[in-house]
């Protein structure tokens, strides 16, 4: 199934189907008037789902166009929203351009860090930022959706919890982390508003891009129309979803809609950190690597961080060349005046 939440004058919005090749959409919210109230009753609901996904795809229910740009997050607003980085190249290249050194223990036990998610941002809303100076960067990441988890439940327990998956742009600023860290209490003001994929899909949509812990496609990163990253999400991921969940409840549960992150997709290249697309590389999902490995080339970064008027574009397609989740696509702007 493939899941979307319209905008409809709510916070939330309302749940819809939407076709298998992102065309089409029928109305779901007689079943669930929002994605949160499926997943709080997710086993009754989801057979019903299922049911009208089957007819939606063979012209048995009323449809209508679905357009990306009517589209809010799938969960518009979130109990839960934990991001981990188990991409363990990611954080390496991070820390060396903070000049922070790599503890061992990243490799066993995965970084995570608790966001922001009463607020998050449609796939194609602006990121509106007062300042370009705050480094603003994007993160093309992965994330799962799972129903309630208990605490100190094994992987195989998180495994059987994760109910859908989306794409996430996690925007981050880099010039305001450091100083933030410095701090010793964690991110706050360097995370703002992260963006997820205009729509959620059930892991069988995947099919056998998805083995119950990562998924087999490449991500693909746009800057202003050109390919910036294409690293496949299915590689290097250190730490498989699995982990991340049964990390993320170690001490507490988890309840329905709560949402983890892969962090950053990123790839190594023969053992380094990577190369950009025109150099054959995967290239970056983010502009952060880009600016490390320009560093440790030619000693100093070369490409800037997102500016007023630039447009990022993140998408997964399958096998066929057919879009999975829809594309995130934000252009940075400044926050308009109020009138």
């Amino acid at each position: 199934m493939k899941l979307a939440s319209l905008r409809n004058g709510t916070r939330d919005g309302r749940l819809v189907l939407v076709s298998r090749d992102l065309t089409r959409f029928t109305d779901a919210s007689f079943l669930a008037p929002t994605l949160q109230a499926a997943l709080d009753d997710w086993r009754r609901i989801a057979p019903h789902l299922a049911t009208l996904g089957e007819s939606l795809e063979h012209g048995a229910v009323p449809t209508e166009r679905f357009h990306e740009h009517s589209a809010l997050s799938p969960l518009p607003r979130a109990y839960q929203w934990a991001d981990g980085s188990a991409y363990v190249n990611h954080v390496e290249l991070v820390r060396k351009s903070r000049n922070s050194e790599m503890p061992a223990s990243f490799w066993s036990d995965p970084l995570m860090y608790q966001g922001g998610s009463d607020s998050f941002l449609a796939p194609r809303d602006p990121i509106t930022m007062a300042d370009e100076a705050w480094g603003i960067d994007m993160e093309g990441e992965i994330a799962v959706v799972v129903d309630d988890v208990p605490a100190g439940a094994t992987a195989e327990q998180a495994r059987d919890a994760i109910r859908l998956l989306m794409l996430v742009n996690d925007v981050s600023l880099r010039n305001l982390t450091a100083p933030e860290l410095a701090k010793g209490f964690g991110f706050f003001q360097s995370k703002p508003s992260s963006a997820f994929s205009p729509v959620a899909v059930t892991p069988d949509e995947l099919g056998e891009a998805w083995d119950g812990g990562k998924v087999h496609l490449p991500l693909s990163v746009d800057l202003n129309g050109k390919p910036f990253g294409r690293a496949d999400a299915g590689v290097d991921m250190v730490f498989d979803f699995p982990a991340l969940v049964a990390h993320a409840a170690r001490t507490r549960p988890l309840v329905a809609g709560s949402i983890i992150g892969s962090g950053t997709v990123s790839n190594k290249l023969d053992g380094g950190p990577g190369k950009p697309i025109a150099h054959g590389g995967a290239g970056y999902s983010c502009i952060a690597e880009m600016r490390v490995v320009e560093t440790i080339l030619n000693g100093a970064p070369a490409t800037p961080f997102l500016r007023y008027g630039d447009t990022v574009r993140i998408e997964m397609k399958d096998r066929a060349g057919h879009s999975v989740f829809g594309a995130i696509e934000q252009t940075v702007g400044r926050p308009q005046a109020e009138e």
